[in-house]
């Protein structure tokens, strides 16, 4: 599998004293996420972590799963944008909602369970 783009749950999660959350996170090497998930915590975060941009080729990939997905398979624009993150970064998601993934195809999803 892939490095892990960390989403936002996983981090409510920790930030609200999960300690299984916690301790998923102390052992990745760095703390990767999308600008959404960021925008998602900024009030929140306390700890530094690295955060991808949006790029014209991020928001192109979530407007292509957006047009494929939206509908048929009830994808929400932020898990688009941190899916194409993913896909363009070569990242697996680690996620406690795998379902919001589950339809897009070439992400990896590591599931968490608080």
């Amino acid at each position: 599998m892939p490095a892990l783009l960390v989403d936002t749950d996983v981090l409510i999660w920790h930030l609200r004293g999960y300690p299984q959350a916690t301790q998923r996170l102390d052992r990745l090497s760095g703390l990767t996420l999308s600008a959404i998930s960021y925008l998602e915590l900024v009030q929140g975060m306390r700890n530094k972590a690295e955060v991808l941009p949006l790029t014209a080729a991020i928001t192109q990939r979530a407007v292509s799963l957006m047009e494929a997905l939206a509908l048929s398979h009830g994808l929400q624009i932020a898990d688009a944008l941190i899916a194409a993150t993913a896909l363009e970064h070569d990242l697996a998601v680690l996620s406690g909602n795998v379902k919001h993934f589950r339809s897009v195809a070439d992400l990896q999803v590591e599931q968490f369970k608080p």
